[in-house]
């Protein structure tokens, strides 16, 4: 990346996204409103950039990507270490690309660091590339005790230190990393975390339904993907060099299905896991974005007894009012 321009998002561009828990509709909502917005998608998934892990990230389909221009689909191999300053660094050339080419950008998905990444353009270390200073670090700094350590951290980051028990290690050392390369001192980011301030003019739609529908949508989208060849993919991906301990190697999913076929789970036991997982982590979403108040919330109708043809009928009247929400933001 050395010698690289990097694209730079002007301050008050219109940016506008959709969030919420996975298997809601995200994608579904947006692909009804794209076209009327004007808008091309940028994805903010931290597992559908991965190519070949298509099945599993419920990535969307050849047709879906067809109908509307997608960004930030396929952009790394499993086997890289894709941070999300990364991540950040790609989908703002990505947003800049679509404002360039005179469209709104529509940022779509559930991953709610990376979408504070890009729309609160905050800094995270630069560290890309990273595994070989961060080797360096852990090499230099292997012989002291944790007391020691964290007594390094103390001399270089005191307000963080003060949040960080001796004792977790990892955490430590990613401080004092942060604090030895020069970056602004993870205390002095942390502020930015809880500001909600974007520079940009800002547009949030977050999506949600009936929790008790939610979890039956999250456990019928596993099954379907089982049957779609979830364990086919994660076997030639695994051939490709796949394995658990990596960043896409634990991505949900994936890692009970590595798991299955290592022996470690027979294969019901990794399936519902999988769906014990995704639920939770459905949670921990709309945790996440619930704190945000810039998120404008639409719910879809749908209840757990109702029949699947009913989900389509909330989506779209979900889509219309999302739709309406947006495109007024957008004319002020």
């Amino acid at each position: 990346m050395e010698g690289r321009i990097l694209a730079k998002i002007e301050p008050w561009t219109k940016l506008t996204a959709i969030v919420g828990p996975t298997a809601v509709g995200k994608t579904a909502v947006a692909l009804r409103i794209a076209g009327e917005l004007n808008a091309q998608i940028v994805s903010i998934d931290a597992m559908q950039v991965y190519r070949g892990m298509d099945i599993g990230t419920g990535k969307p389909t050849a047709v879906e990507r067809g109908s509307v221009a997608m960004r930030m689909l396929d952009v790394a191999d499993p086997g890289e270490n894709f941070s999300v300053a990364h991540f950040k660094e790609l989908a703002d050339d990505e947003v800049f690309g679509v404002v360039s080419a005179g469209k709104i950008p529509l940022l779509v998905g559930g991953s709610g660091l990376y979408f504070r990444a890009v729309v609160d353009d905050l800094d995270f270390p630069n560290v890309g590339g990273t595994d070989r200073w961060r080797v360096e670090i852990e090499e230099e700094l292997e012989d002291m005790d944790d007391m020691e350590l964290h007594d390094l951290l103390v001399d270089l980051d005191p307000d963080v230190a003060a949040e960080i028990p001796p004792q977790n290690r990892r955490r430590v050392l990613r401080a004092v990393q942060v604090a030895r390369q020069g970056d602004r001192l993870m205390s002095e980011r942390q502020h930015a975390w809880k500001d909600y301030e974007s520079p940009y003019e800002l547009t949030v739609a977050g999506l949600d339904m009936n929790r008790h529908a939610l979890y039956r949508l999250i456990d019928g989208r596993v099954d379907r993907m089982i049957a779609d060849g979830l364990e086919e993919e994660v076997v030639a991906l695994k051939k490709a060099g796949l394995e658990r301990g990596t960043t896409a190697g634990e991505a949900l999913g994936y890692r009970q299905m590595l798991e299955y076929l290592d022996g470690v789970k027979t294969r019901d036991e990794a399936v519902e896991e999988i769906k014990r997982r995704t639920r939770n982590y459905a949670k921990r979403q709309l945790t996440w974005f619930k704190s945000d108040p810039r998120v404008k919330w639409f719910e879809v109708d749908f209840k757990r007894e109702d029949p699947l043809e009913k989900l389509e009928a909330g989506l779209d009247a979900a889509a219309r009012s999302i739709l309406e929400y947006i495109a007024e933001n957008l004319e002020n």
